[in-house]
């Protein structure tokens, strides 16, 4: 809602809540593996990272440590979501200004890595792949092979779509220097990710609270210095060609092993164990009966998503329930100060904003 003076917007306010999914409540009411699948509508541009996310918290609370292969496909599987949701950011960001052809060419990149995800677990957008303790099954033979030649791919698309976006005329005039944020402002409101770098703040959980081996890999983390929606962009592109690198050193050096810890209080036995042998089909029957069953206590921890700091806050009673999930989305923290951000600002300039922000609304309300 705006109150406007000709095209100028003198106040505004926004609406949170037109999509509460429920999602904390529903934590609460399912075992723990079966919630994985409500974190892949959270943020449904980069569902997998969700899914980490989440089974993070859980591992942490159960003070395991997942397999070196699985924290390999983990990597892989987050930084090809941070390059599909930047590609979601940017290209229906460039439409809202005018600019149809990147919204498809984008897309087309997108669906290349869709076509990845199938063939590692059969779905495509809702994926539900990890599982506390792991993955939920070993990537196919020469998957990583594939990995690494969309990586090539990527690459030069990344390229092709920043010649058409940030090196277009109109769009630099329609961005540049609108709306910024500075970076007071920005650690003020609580933004992370690409929003709060974007403003100059230096700041990613990749680098300051590493995790999976990400202190090994060799990146940067891409920084602006005006926090204005051209920035942003700029910000977007130069992160998803990091996020290619990571992949690219990933792919190469993936560790042999299991790609799930083989805890018979926490993980399924495999389907030969529990059709071939007594002992995989009474653990397979209890876990199921019984449920995972994490120690009492609280536990927070975050991962960075695709557009910022995804938390979770996780008590657990002893039950095979969550008794609380709490989600700190990197979106809610953004979208407040919306109003604030285009007040004074020209009607077509808050429509470029809102875009720059990548507001996901499965999120935004849990």
């Amino acid at each position: 809602m705006a109150e406007m003076d000709g095209e100028t917007i003198v106040r505004a306010n926004c609406e949170i809540g037109y999509l509460h999914r429920c999602f904390e409540k529903m934590a609460e009411t399912h075992p723990y593996n079966q919630v994985i699948p409500y974190t892949d509508r959270l943020n449904y541009c980069s569902a997998p990272m969700n899914n980490i996310g989440y089974c993070k918290a859980v591992e942490r609370i159960l003070g395991v440590e997942i397999p070196p292969k699985a924290q390999a496909m983990r990597v892989i599987l987050a930084e090809l979501s941070r390059i599909i949701d930047h590609t979601i950011s940017i290209g229906t960001g460039a439409m809202d200004l005018g600019a149809l052809t990147s919204f498809f060419y984008m897309f087309g990149l997108r669906e290349e890595v869709y076509g990845l995800f199938e063939k590692l677990c059969g779905a495509r957008l809702t994926v539900s792949m990890t599982r506390v303790g792991g993955m939920a099954q070993d990537a196919p033979e020469g998957w990583f092979d594939e990995v690494l030649a969309l990586c090539k791919e990527l690459r030069r698309g990344t390229d092709e779509m920043a010649a058409m976006v940030v090196d277009n005329k109109i769009f630099i005039q329609r961005t540049r220097g609108v709306c910024p944020v500075s970076a007071a402002d920005a650690i003020q409101w609580g933004y992370t990710g690409p929003m709060l770098r974007a403003s100059g703040v230096n700041l990613d959980l990749r680098k300051a609270k590493p995790y999976y081996g990400y202190d090994a890999l060799d990146f940067d983390v891409p920084v602006g210095t005006s926090g204005d929606i051209y920035d942003r962009y700029l910000v977007r592109f130069e992160e998803m060609r990091q996020s290619i690198r990571i992949i690219e050193q990933v792919c190469k050096n993936v560790p042999g092993g299991d790609y799930t810890i083989r805890d018979k209080g926490i993980v399924l036995p495999e389907k030969k164990d529990v059709y071939g042998n007594i002992e995989g089909l009474m653990n397979h029957f209890m876990l199921i009966i019984k449920g995972l069953r994490p120690p009492v206590g609280e536990v927070y921890d975050a991962t960075e998503a695709a557009n910022g700091e995804l938390g979770f806050y996780l008590v657990s009673d002893g039950s095979a329930n969550p008794y609380r999930l709490k989600v700190r989305p990197p979106c809610f923290a953004i979208y407040q100060s919306y109003p604030t951000v285009v007040k004074g600002a020209m009607l077509a300039d808050a429509i470029a904003t809102i875009a720059s922000m990548n507001l996901i609304a499965g999120e935004l309300d849990r």
